[in-house]
């Protein structure tokens, strides 16, 4: 979820798509947007790393459990969201070891040169240059990473090590690796997740609270404030401010939808 930090008006596009076939077992998501005015965004954290190439720069971007204000351009970006606790092994590094924000992705792989995109001129042309670079990891995820971030949302952390076959410090090791944080941590980012998905402007707070495993309402608000920096009262009011600042004059929410532009032919 991104939070506009500047209320100007001005058409806005954010979809992605299904990853190639051949990729989905690592990528989540194949993404573009075009933010249509220059502005900084909040990205709130969900435990993913995305591929961004901006137009200029082939970037690894970490949130982990921390809000991150990354400044848009005018111009469209796209990306491979990959999927939560496969970073690691893909990018061939510690996350723990990555700062918040954009690595440049060159420092990780030599082979992840600017120069493969100098003839992209849409997205789709972006994204099929993106895909290709990570069909060509040969990395395998950690399975128990991923086995273990499949269970996270209802399990204890003790009984989820021992769900995966091992214990408690191996899995805080191998989750630190792929994830940047421990399996707790990554879970009360996945729960933030789940209470943002359901957010609309007639949210009864206290009852999302017990909906989502929140002790109570007060419990919520500090999650809130800890991990993105606003209320939850403050985040209803962002996501109002999404619907009605990032749409580009149509009915749909833009920033709600899925899909490529639909303009760009290539895409699809």
């Amino acid at each position: 979820m991104s939070v506009p930090l500047h209320h100007r008006a001005g058409p806005s596009v954010y979809r992605s798509r299904a990853p190639h076939p051949g990729l989905r077992p690592v990528v989540a998501a194949a993404w573009a947007g075009r933010p249509g005015w220059v502005r900084d965004i909040r990205v709130l954290p969900d435990g993913c790393v995305d591929l961004v190439w901006d137009g200029r720069e082939l970037s690894a971007v970490v949130t982990r459990d921390v809000a991150l204000r990354v400044p848009l351009r005018s111009s469209w970006s796209a990306g491979l969201r990959l999927r939560c606790g496969v970073a690691g092994s893909l990018l061939g590094t510690s996350i723990a070891d990555l700062p918040p924000g954009a690595t440049p992705l060159r420092e990780l792989w030599p082979e992840a040169s600017e120069d493969r995109f100098a003839g992209c001129t849409t997205p789709a042309q972006a994204l099929a240059v993106l895909e290709d670079l990570v069909g060509g990891r040969a990395a395998e995820p950690d399975p128990v990473v991923s086995a273990a971030v499949s269970l996270l949302s209802g399990a204890r952390v003790p009984a989820l090590a021992t769900s995966t076959g091992t214990s408690e410090r191996v899995l805080r090791r191998r989750f630190t690796h792929e994830v940047g944080m421990s399996p707790k941590r990554l879970q009360r980012v996945l729960r933030l997740q789940a209470f943002l998905a359901g957010l609309t402007p007639a949210t009864a707070l206290a009852a999302a609270a017990a909906e989502h495993g929140y002790a109570d309402q007060s419990h919520l608000g500090r999650e809130t404030r800890r991990l993105t920096g606003s209320s939850p009262a403050e985040l209803v009011r962002g996501r109002r401010l999404a619907e009605t600042f990032q749409t580009s004059g149509s009915a749909r929410p833009q920033d709600r939808g899925h899909e490529l532009p639909a303009d760009d032919r290539g895409a699809h």
